[in-house]
């Protein structure tokens, strides 16, 4: 029992730091089951991909509350109606990869997840943040805080999202890429991505529950719990590491990580195939 909640906790630790940085949760994981696959049943292992994700959007509920919270006593009316507005964007966000990710979940698992997916959306993805900030080398952003945050810009930034329903491509990073494109600052971007994810992931993680029941074992319990935990706990350390990073820096250095990490499984596949 003690290896496998060691497994969940190292699998913890990279959903913390993955799912939020834009380099793709599902690269990482999908390279790590590799050396830490859990002694369980498949259809076990495809729910907990995707519920270890509720300790990490926790992280974002927690750090976050104060300005997402629209009943705090302390804050004046017009405060007030500004944290209502983010989830009125957020909800109109969410509403492209939310009627998708519901049809078609089990498809896109089923033709989706293989490595040679995730090898490729990593590279590619990796190659456009380049591109892009490159392109934006110099430029000044449009927005530079939710006020500026249109509905149309938030439902555009929306159908970005859509792309991370494929295995590889990072939902932070296909929502940041698809954020700054439409003229947002790096840090509004970051931001719009976490809160679109709250919604999102808590939906997602749902879904996988009630399609595998809640029929568990007690070592099911345990490496679950275990994972959200870790998963929490590195999610806030992550947050914070990317809010920091990116008030002095770009997204570059992530997108030669993910042609790097994208070769990687390429590399490791071939190898052991």
């Amino acid at each position: 029992m003690l290896i496998e909640l060691f497994k969940a906790f190292i699998l913890g630790v990279i959903e913390g730091i993955t799912e939020w940085l834009p380099i793709s949760s599902t690269g990482h994981m999908i390279l790590a089951e590799e050396f830490f696959k859990l002694n369980t049943s498949e259809e076990f292992m495809e729910m907990f991909r995707v519920v270890i994700q509720l300790g990490a959007i926790l992280a974002v509920v927690i750090l976050y509350f104060n300005k997402l919270n629209p009943l705090a006593p302390s804050k004046s009316k017009e405060e007030k109606l500004a944290a209502m507005s983010i989830w009125y964007k957020v909800l109109v966000g969410c509403i492209p990869a939310g009627i998708l990710g519901v049809l078609f979940d089990d498809w896109l698992d089923e033709h989706f997840y293989n490595y040679q997916t995730v090898a490729l959306t990593l590279i590619i993805y990796g190659i456009l943040f380049i591109i892009v900030e490159n392109r934006n080398k110099g430029k000044a952003a449009k927005i530079n805080n939710f006020n500026e945050l249109t509905y149309q810009t938030a439902l555009f930034i929306g159908l970005f999202q859509i792309l991370a329903l494929i295995p590889g491509t990072s939902r932070s990073g296909a929502t940041i890429l698809g954020a700054i494109l439409l003229g947002s600052s790096r840090y509004i971007a970051a931001e719009y991505s976490f809160f679109l994810s709250i919604p999102i992931m808590f939906g997602a993680s749902a879904l996988k529950l009630v399609k595998f029941g809640l029929d568990f074992t007690d070592m099911e319990v345990a490496i679950l719990l275990t994972g959200m935990a870790v998963a929490f706990v590195v999610s806030v350390i992550a947050i914070r590491f990317l809010m920091s990073f990116i008030k002095r820096n770009d997204f570059k250095a992530f997108g030669w990580y993910r042609i790097i990490l994208g070769a990687i499984v390429v590399g490791y596949f071939a190898l052991v195939g």
